[in-house]
């Protein structure tokens, strides 16, 4: 898992909240406390791993019945061939069973995911102007929730 979050990071930065340089180095043990709290699907062509995403719940007692999808990577060789579809379900399938209500963060550029996520009935309820800052780049996010 490290191996490709890593990739996502360094591919394609402008989609992620964290930094390759930051997590490069980053101790094993923070990926074991991100797979403790977390619940994270893969996509796979044989043996190898071409895709990931996290599923995880709030845990307030107000915000309990919510959950989030976040690091959603598909290696690009992998893009379009269905990976991604797969994964998108695997976590609405998992939060299904668990809260009323799936949420995500996408960069305001990034169409072909945006697609993705309105074709399973994620609608936006906001935008977050300037969400990401990287290289004195900035970056709009488009908040997104299915109710399920």
């Amino acid at each position: 898992m490290r191996e490709i979050r890593l990739e996502g990071l360094r591919l394609n930065p402008e989609a992620f909240g964290s930094t390759y340089e930051s997590e490069q180095s980053a101790p094993l043990e923070k990926y074991a406390g991100w797979l403790a709290n977390s619940q994270i699907f893969g996509a796979f062509d044989g043996p190898h791993i071409v895709g990931i995403a996290a599923f995880g719940q709030f845990t307030g007692a107000k915000d309990s019945h919510k959950g989030w999808l976040r690091a959603m990577y598909v290696r690009p060789s992998h893009r379009r061939t269905g990976a991604s579809r797969l994964l998108v379900q695997a976590v609405i399938d998992a939060a299904r069973t668990r809260v009323e209500q799936l949420q995500l963060s996408v960069v305001s550029t990034n169409t072909p995911a945006i697609r993705l996520y309105q074709s399973f009935g994620f609608t936006q309820y906001g935008l977050e102007s300037r969400s990401l800052k990287q290289n004195n780049q900035y970056s709009d996010e488009i908040l997104m929730s299915l109710r399920l």
